[in-house]
């Protein structure tokens, strides 16, 4: 078993980094470098916990955390593999290399981080993480500086026709009604020219006249009942798709996320609102 280093300096504080690192919608985004589709069944990343690194296919390696500094220090201990969903960590080949470490350390100073990546592998491996470790960094540090976005999806499954949904989700009087995401905000005004070149608004306020703001865009697809996309006025893309199966409809959207908030109240906030559309199409 060999020791492999790599490190790379990043514009952006540790706390960012680390946000990156371990949120699992920007996780699978740096992780692509190694796995299109790469995913993390994890406990929250908790200390003495297991995580299965996949493939999207139901490949991968059988982990446990070893150790969880937050903002500082994570730690991976390799106990296995897995194929087609099964895990192995017992047969003898696996014994030869259980137990490799993988271990993530950032640093601090002035606003920039150091974020440096040792592992143990085995001859066999090291040319692959020799290629994709050092494009696996790459994207974390540009998803860290903002140079690339980090693409969240949020999903529900609407009890509705999707004739019905798209209704609801294009309409201003209904989206008036369900754009909200607490029951302290609400949306008082929308417009909507739904062509692809068409501008939409909705104004999202505080019901107590604190603070008020506009999410408006430019579509940039439409497909009746199927796909809308659109560009936010800070240029970031939106992607809802409208999916029907036996009377019910997939309602999926992917947006690119900003800097100015967490990735999981980003995620939180969009999610309150699609759930918030689903209760209001099911109910009405």
């Amino acid at each position: 078993m060999e020791k492999i280093n790599f490190s790379t300096d990043i514009n952006a504080p540790k706390e960012k980094v680390w946000e990156i690192l371990w949120n699992l919608d920007s996780y699978r985004a740096w992780t692509s470098a190694f796995a299109e589709g790469s995913t993390a069944q994890t406990d929250n990343w908790k200390e003495g916990t297991k995580v299965l690194f996949g493939d999207g296919n139901g490949n991968g390696m059988v982990s446990t955390v070893a150790k969880n500094k937050p903002n500082e220090y994570m730690s991976f201990k390799h106990l296995g593999v897995m194929k087609d969903g099964v895990e192995d960590t017992t047969s003898d080949e696996i014994k030869g290399w259980a137990g490799a470490m993988e271990n993530y350390t950032l640093k601090g100073e002035n606003g920039n981080t150091t974020l440096s990546v040792d592992l143990d592998i085995n001859a066999d491996f090291k040319d692959y993480f020799v290629n994709t470790f050092p494009i696996a960094l790459e994207k974390v540090k540009a998803l860290a500086e903002g140079t690339a976005k980090t693409v969240i999806t949020i999903t529900a499954d609407v009890n509705a026709a999707v004739s019905k949904v798209w209704e609801y989700w294009t309409s201003p009087e209904h989206i008036m009604q369900w754009n909200s995401a607490s029951p302290d905000w609400h949306c008082p005004a929308s417009s909507n020219d739904l062509r692809v070149g068409g501008k939409f608004s909705a104004t999202m306020a505080a019901k107590d006249g604190s603070f008020s703001f506009d999410f408006a865009g430019e579509y940039t697809e439409v497909e009746e009942n199927k796909k809308i996309s659109y560009v936010l006025g800070d240029g970031r893309k939106v992607t809802t798709s409208f999916e029907e199966k036996d009377g019910k409809t997939k309602v999926t959207s992917s947006f690119e996320a900003e800097n100015m908030h967490s990735l999981e109240m980003q995620r939180g906030g969009w999610q309150a609102i699609l759930d918030n559309f689903k209760k209001h199409t099911e109910t009405n």
